[in-house]
């Protein structure tokens, strides 16, 4: 092995770095129990010493700086691996996905679709008594028609509805919906109204 001489004399302290290579190694082990990772820390530190050499102080004690790089580099990634979840089958990241808010958009424009499809006295109905919170009695005093008419009226209208949009017996509207798609249905019918 070559050994490079600086200008002022002294040796290269990266060409000093093998010499340290035992006593870090046995230091990583003590501090991580695990060999193959003991292993991997004295690469990171070594690395890490490499490319921070000109930040060594020439004259100090190398192994002394290389012994604080690696407890360093131990001990930052073990305050990361504390934040980090073990997630071998991605079960757990599963779970932090959000649905893209077009599936509201899109179930909004099969909600207009099918509403376009009722009978003008369904809508109107469903319009009143449904979106616009009227009770049955306001909403046949406004439409001019006896209170059971309305209820009879709105019963039709919303099983005709259901099955419009393909809706299982006695299954919501907004059954299964999540709030993403529910905010896109209220923000439209509140433009409807």
């Amino acid at each position: 092995m070559e050994v490079t001489t600086e200008p002022d004399g002294g040796v290269d302290p990266r060409d000093q770095l093998v010499e340290h290579l035992r006593p870090l190694r046995a230091f990583a082990i003590s501090l991580t129990r695990n060999v193959s990772s003991a292993d991997d820390l004295v690469q990171e530190t070594i690395l890490k010493a490499w490319s921070s050499i000109d930040k060594f102080q020439r004259g100090s004690n190398l192994q002394a700086w290389l012994f604080t790089i690696l407890r360093n580099t131990y001990y930052s990634s073990l305050r990361k691996s504390r934040r980090e979840v073990a997630d071998p089958e991605g079960n757990f990241a599963a779970t932090l996905s959000v649905k893209p808010a077009h599936d509201g958009r899109m179930a909004f424009t099969d909600f207009l679709r099918a509403f376009d499809a009722l009978s003008d006295e369904h809508r109107e109905v469903l319009i009143l008594v449904g979106a616009s919170g009227f009770t049955t009695e306001e909403a046949a005093a406004m439409m001019g028609v006896a209170t059971g008419t309305v209820k009879s009226r709105a019963s039709r209208a919303r099983r005709r509805l259901s099955q419009l949009l393909g809706l299982a017996e006695g299954e919501g509207m907004f059954s299964g919906v999540d709030a993403v798609t529910e905010a896109v249905m209220a923000r439209g019918s509140a433009a409807m109204g």
